[in-house]
C-alpha cells in the first residue's frame, strides 16, 4: 500500500453534526428520521472530493461504557444521551458506509478515537498518508510527518500539519495530551489541574 492515501473518518463526529446542522425534518413515507443520513452522505462526497483517498475506513463508537469511564466515572458525564431521532438513523448510516464499499471499524470499550489512533500508528509507514477527518483536538496528537487532520467544518476545511497545529494550539503535536491534561477540557468533563488554565498550560 505504500505510496497510497489513507482516510480515518470519526463517524460519530460527523452524523452528530449533521443531525443537528440540518433543522428541516426530512423522513421517509414511514416517518423514519433521515436527516443524519443526509448529511453523512454530503459530506463524505465533500471529503471524498477534498482528500481524494485510496482507502477509507469509518470508526464508530460503541456504547457508553469505555476504558476512560472505568477510570474516571464523570468522564462526559455532563452529555445527554443521544437524541432517539439520531439513534434510529445510525443503522442505516453505516449501510451507507457499507454501500460506498468502506471498511467499517469499531471496537467495544473504545471510541472511534481509540480505533483511530490505533490504525494511524500500526499504519505508519505502510501508506504515503493517513488524513484523519475529526473536529475533536484531541485527535491533534497523532499528527505527525505522515499523518494529518481535516477539519471539514473549520473555515471551509482546515488540514492540520505539525505546523498547523503549533500556529493554532501553541504547542506540538506531542505535547497536545500534556495541555489538556493540565487545563482541561470542558467538552469531556475533564478537570484539568486547579488553578491553571490555557495561557499557564501553554
Amino acid at each position: 500500500m505504500t505510496g497510497l492515501k489513507l482516510c480515518l473518518i470519526d463517524a460519530n463526529s460527523l452524523f452528530y453534526r449533521a443531525f443537528y446542522a440540518i433543522k428541516t425534518q426530512l423522513s421517509t413515507s414511514q416517518g423514519q428520521p433521515t436527516n443524519a443520513v443526509f448529511g453523512f452522505v454530503r459530506m463524505v462526497k465533500k471529503i471524498l472530493e477534498e482528500v481524494e483517498p485510496q482507502y477509507v475506513a469509518v470508526c464508530f463508537d460503541v456504547g457508553k461504557v469505555t476504558h476512560r469511564t472505568e477510570k474516571f466515572s464523570d468522564y462526559k458525564g455532563h452529555r445527554q444521551p443521544m437524541p432517539d431521532a439520531l439513534v434510529s438513523q445510525v443503522p442505516y448510516i453505516k449501510d451507507v458506509v457499507q454501500a460506498y464499499r468502506f471498511a467499517v471499524c469499531e471496537a467495544p470499550g473504545f471510541e472511534a478515537d481509540d480505533v483511530i489512533a490505533t490504525l494511524a500508528r500500526k499504519l505508519s509507514g505502510k501508506v504515503k498518508k493517513t488524513v484523519i477527518v475529526s473536529s475533536d483536538k484531541d485527535i491533534l496528537q497523532l499528527v505527525s510527518s505522515d499523518v494529518e487532520v481535516y477539519n471539514p467544518y473549520k473555515n471551509e476545511g482546515v488540514i492540520f500539519t505539525p505546523k498547523v497545529v503549533r500556529e493554532c494550539m501553541g504547542v506540538a503535536p506531542e505535547r497536545i495530551a500534556d495541555l489538556i491534561a493540565l487545563m482541561g477540557d470542558a467538552s469531556d468533563n475533564i478537570p484539568g489541574a486547579r488553578g491553571i488554565g490555557e495561557k499557564t498550560a501553554l
